[in-house]
């Protein structure tokens, strides 16, 4: 070891005691923390450094020394190794390394391996980007992690973090069956239309509270760090690629939903079907693109999609101040219910879900398109509650 790691604890009393606890994702309470080595994964900006900060201060207090918080692209690393830490704080007293960005060292996977062979005492909870797989690389921690996806808050979650509503997660059989009693009873409480509209616009990121006027220039700074150095430091893409995913993350966001054109889209990219469906994948574990396939489609590896979404409505509101409304709309039922459903394209209508027909639109919208479908349902927009098959398109915000 070259230099003291005093300098980490400093930093890591520092900001733990900084955290605020005032609003918790549900995450920091459904995870085993007992297990020896956990991991949370997730698009950039979601909140998981916050996440790992927290549950130092709720668990061990700001100033224990048995507890290390500290982030892997911190300068120390440039001289020092993880293993040299991780000696240095087991020998004194250490039994919690709470490691940040892990992504951004390299052999991370199996810098963390030999701490759980080694240090039988140690645990380990690190994050890192929505791209990380566990099975790749020199170490495989796949048998060894508990792992958890972090996403981006919820509807029903940026209701709680504005300290606006309190409501417990719903299930989809919830909304589809119960959605009338549901909705009127938030509606006595909440105008609830306006809140939705802004989250629409800001709500999915919780950074867009430390400066609401730039958050869009902020946001698409993320979605550049995305592509320029996180992925490149999971996958090793080149300087090319790199380019190529700029520009095929442009094309998309000018035309969302869009239904692409397969070829087209790669000669635009000046490239093959095998590396354009990679780059598409590349974007999508990279929490900046949907992919909407079918059934079928959906159990093959490299499959060419029926639509492309970018990721959340934030992300069309950053490319595009003005974007289509019917645009926002899908992108927020795409966003909302991919975490915990089932989520693929169907032969009629917009959306099929855990085999259910959907159809997304206005408050005028009719069932035309999946009239003769069983379990055929319609998200309507602009409306506060809805009736019989007619639900409330913010209602789907609910499901995580």
């Amino acid at each position: 070891m070259n230099e003291s790691p005093d300098i980490l604890y400093r930093n890591s009393q520092r900001s733990v005691q900084q955290v605020s606890m005032k609003f918790q994702r549900e995450l920091l309470h459904s995870i085993n923390w007992n297990a020896r080595i956990i991991g949370i994964k997730g698009p950039k900006g979601v909140g998981k450094s916050t996440l790992l900060k927290q549950r130092v201060k709720e668990a061990f207090g700001a100033d224990d020394s048995k507890v290390l918080y500290v982030s892997l692209d911190n300068m120390w690393f440039a001289n020092n190794t993880l293993a040299d830490l991780v000696e240095y704080h087991y020998t004194h007293g250490g039994t919690h390394l709470f490691l940040d960005e892990v992504h951004k060292y390299e052999h991370w996977q199996t810098y963390i391996k030999n701490i759980y062979d080694d240090y039988p005492t140690m645990n380990v909870v690190f994050t890192g980007s929505s791209m990380l797989k566990l099975s790749k690389g020199e170490g495989d921690l796949s048998r060894r992690v508990a792992m958890h996806m972090m996403n981006g808050l919820s509807f029903r979650e940026y209701l709680m973090f504005e300290n606006i509503l309190h409501h417990d997660k719903l299930s989809l059989d919830d909304v589809l069956t119960h959605h009338v009693q549901i909705a009127s009873e938030i509606a006595e409480k909440v105008r609830i239309l306006p809140h939705f509209e802004r989250y629409c616009r800001h709500g999915y990121y919780p950074f867009y509270k430390e400066d609401l006027e730039d958050f869009h220039a902020k946001l698409m700074e993320v979605a550049q760090q995305t592509i320029e150095l996180d992925m490149p430091a999971v996958e090793k893409v080149e300087y090319v690629t790199i380019q190529k995913l700029k520009k095929l993350l442009g094309i998309i966001a000018m035309q969302v939903p869009f239904i692409p054109k397969m070829e087209e889209l790669y000669r635009q990219l000046e490239t093959s079907r095998e590396q354009g469906l990679k780059l598409l994948d590349l974007l999508e574990r990279g929490a900046l693109l949907g992919q909407l396939k079918t059934r079928a489609k959906a159990l093959k590896q490299m499959s060419a999609p029926e639509k492309l979404f970018l990721d959340n409505t934030n992300l069309m509101y950053a490319f595009n101040p003005n974007p289509a409304i019917g645009t926002v709309r899908e992108t927020y039922f795409y966003n909302q219910t991919c975490h915990n459903c089932e989520l693929n394209a169907p032969k009629q209508g917009d959306f099929l879900v855990d085999g259910k027909y959907f159809e997304v639109g206005g408050a005028d919208k009719c069932f035309e398109q999946i009239k003769d479908l069983p379990d055929s349902y319609l998200a309507i927009d602009g409306v506060e509650f809805g009736r019989v098959n007619k639900i409330p398109l913010w209602l789907f915000g609910f499901l995580y």
